[in-house]
């Protein structure tokens, strides 16, 4: 069975954020990211496969952008990674504008 991620709000996602083993996973280039962001860290959808490692310490993953279409791409491939079963993997719906 194929793992699926949640979507949660852009309130929720900074709730979230402030627990330990949580992490945001700002998705867009990196000139969007300086321009504006709301924390956590910047891996570029093209880089989210080779940078992976960089998250195998977080329990809670938690995927942003600017509208929610992109970061709904990583969303759904974090959760195809067999080694991450038992993390939870969170998408901004509507990302940093949807709320």
């Amino acid at each position: 069975m194929r793992r699926s991620y949640s979507d949660i709000p852009l309130s929720e996602a900074l709730e979230l954020l402030k627990e330990s083993g949580s992490v945001l996973v700002d998705v867009r280039e990196p000139w969007e990211f300086e321009e504006f962001n709301e924390g956590g860290i910047n891996i570029p959808l093209a880089e989210i496969r080779e940078k992976r490692t960089l998250l195998d310490s977080y329990n809670t993953i938690v995927v942003i952008c600017t509208n929610g279409v992109r970061s709904k791409v990583a969303a759904m491939d974090y959760c195809r990674v067999p080694e991450w079963s038992e993390k939870s993997i969170l998408h901004v719906h509507g990302g940093i504008l949807g709320d």
